[in-house]
């Protein structure tokens, strides 16, 4: 972000005193430096000047924005909340250059990612590698996380998830991939406990569940006259990420229903075993999603037609092996 705020710090001194939008970014490189001396670095100045600048900015809003000790810095909720207004702005200014940009075809300015730790790793950096090398007048950040971040508040131009999302009117999603599920467990999970002939086995055994606050995704499967049937196993152990049942599944502590992607190599390897294999699951659909507004940012669009285009090409794929 430092980049960044030098880029809108120099116009700013062009078209505006230095109060004000200066003392603002000077502020927002201090919180994201961790320090008055490597914040004020970043933006070419001293740390008595850094410090200074926060000072004329709380006493302008006549509230404390940061708690200092010797050792360390902490936001305030006033200084939070001063925050995130700040990375909306700058996101705002990325958004105007990428409109100006997006007419000449070139996309340009900053891709803020919210990515599920797994999917981040295994499908989108790859694809980060290609974007890149194709436009040079990209940055990316990336969060790799399976908190559910709220991309309006955060300023992120661009979610990626897996599974049901929850209905959001500011929000267009788009499916841009389906992966088949396998419920799998580990051999030594399977030794100790018996495998399940039927759905209905699945009640005496340990699932393991994807589970984030509020949300929890329990399992289905295609019963008699396609209509769906929900598995009624226990789940004593919930998890907030894939990867993490994934290893749970490995360690074995249970039952689970994962996305080929990312269990493809340890059934391959004998290290999980597909159980029941005949049910038919519901797919994994990876989803994007992304603020309701028009135009939609060249550096968005174009990142979103690769996912579509190189996705779609695996899905095509996997099942041309299938057949």
């Amino acid at each position: 972000m430092t980049d960044r705020l030098i880029h809108v710090a120099e116009r700013s001194s062009c078209l505006m005193p230095r109060t004000n939008l200066n003392d603002i970014l000077i502020f927002m490189a201090v919180v994201d430096a961790g320090s008055f001396i490597a914040g004020g670095q970043a933006m070419g100045l001293s740390r008595s000047a850094a410090g200074k600048a926060v000072i004329r900015l709380e006493e302008r809003l006549g509230a404390r924005l940061l708690n200092r000790t010797t050792r360390t810095l902490n936001l305030t909720d006033e200084g939070r909340v001063f925050y995130e207004r700040g990375l909306q702005i700058l996101a705002s200014v990325d958004e105007a250059e990428a409109s100006v940009a997006g007419r000449s075809g070139t996309p340009r300015g900053i891709l803020r990612l919210s990515v599920p730790d797994a999917i981040g790793r295994l499908v989108v950096l790859p694809l980060l590698e290609e974007y890149l090398r194709a436009w040079p007048d990209i940055q990316v950040e990336m969060s790799s996380t399976d908190r559910f971040a709220d991309i309006v508040v955060e300023g992120f131009d661009l979610a990626i998830r897996v599974g049901p999302t929850a209905s959001d009117t500011r929000l267009i999603s788009r499916v841009i991939a389906t992966y088949r599920t396998r419920l799998c467990a580990s051999p030594s999970y399977l030794t100790e406990r018996g495998e399940p002939r039927d759905i209905d086995d699945l009640a005496a055994h340990d699932c393991l569940i994807f589970a984030s606050r509020n949300q929890r995704q329990g399992w289905r499967f295609r019963g008699k006259g396609s209509s769906w049937i929900a598995a009624q196993g226990r789940s004593r152990l919930r998890l907030d990420s894939a990867e993490a049942i994934r290893d749970a599944t490995l360690a074995g502590l249970g039952i689970a229903l994962l996305p080929d992607f990312l269990v493809a190599d340890d059934l391959a390897a004998g290290r999980l075993r597909q159980i029941l294999p005949d049910l038919e699951t519901d797919d994994a659909k990876i989803v994007t999603l992304y603020p309701d507004k028009r135009p939609l940012e060249s550096r968005v669009r174009r990142f979103i037609d690769l996912m579509v285009e190189e996705l779609g090409r695996r899905d095509d794929t996997r099942h041309r092996d299938a057949g």
